[in-house]
């Protein structure tokens, strides 16, 4: 296992940030050796400058929270934040579409972010709180034919956020083929480890700090 460190992503993703706040937390991204901030798009352009001489990537969010937005929009977000300097995409899928079973529509949006994102990550939201596990598992099959990086659980605005038996679940379909990240409602070491032992490999969190604290007790 890596340093827990090199398995966050830093999150402030509050409707009331403002630029010292995101300034802050790349701060302590630089400090601690986070992997990355998570952040929202208006600020990408100032954290990516802020963070050119550092290791600590920087992600954004893309239809974010609830997932409505069309493809199109989504494509011009996600091609405005690479090209601001975000490294990676965290994009949250259109949960009717789940819901409808339009999964060509799901693999069509997922693909043409990617293709406009080039070689830069792309996070896929699933928000599992939201789906049954039929619904998790079918997902996961038609998202692991697709080109995105990662398979992530939630946004952190549901219902519910990352569990231990989503986590199971989905690395019982997805295998290597994907990596996982774990989001929503971590918030000590014990729960981050736990889902890193069982093949998760970024956690998006906003007390990443007490995180790392309770790590090097």
């Amino acid at each position: 296992m890596k340093e827990i460190e090199q398995y966050i992503d830093h999150t402030l993703l509050k409707p009331t940030a403002v630029e010292k706040d995101i300034l802050r937390i790349c701060d302590e991204a630089i400090k601690e050796n986070f992997y990355a901030v998570c952040i929202p798009g208006c600020f990408v352009k100032a954290a990516s400058s802020y963070l050119k001489k550092s290791r600590v990537k920087v992600a954004t969010v893309v239809g974010f929270p609830l997932g409505f937005s069309s493809i199109k929009s989504k494509v011009q977000e996600a091609t405005l934040y690479t090209n601001d300097g975000a490294d990676e995409i965290d994009m949250v899928i259109n949960i009717g579409h789940v819901k409808s079973e339009h999964y060509d529509q799901i693999k069509a949006e997922v693909a043409q972010i990617k293709e406009a994102i080039g070689t830069s990550i792309l996070k896929v939201i699933i928000e599992t709180c939201y789906l049954t596990n039929q619904e998790k598992v079918t997902l996961c099959k038609h998202l692991v034919k697709t080109k995105a990086d990662f398979i992530k659980t939630s946004t952190g605005y549901g219902t519910g956020g990352a569990t231990i038996e989503d986590i199971k679940l989905i690395k019982s379909v997805i295998g290597n083929s994907k990596k996982i990240k774990a989001s929503g409602g971590i918030k000590d070491y014990n729960t981050a480890k736990l889902y890193i032992d069982h093949g998760v490999e970024r956690i998006g969190t906003s007390s990443a700090l007490d995180i790392v604290k309770q790590a090097r007790l």
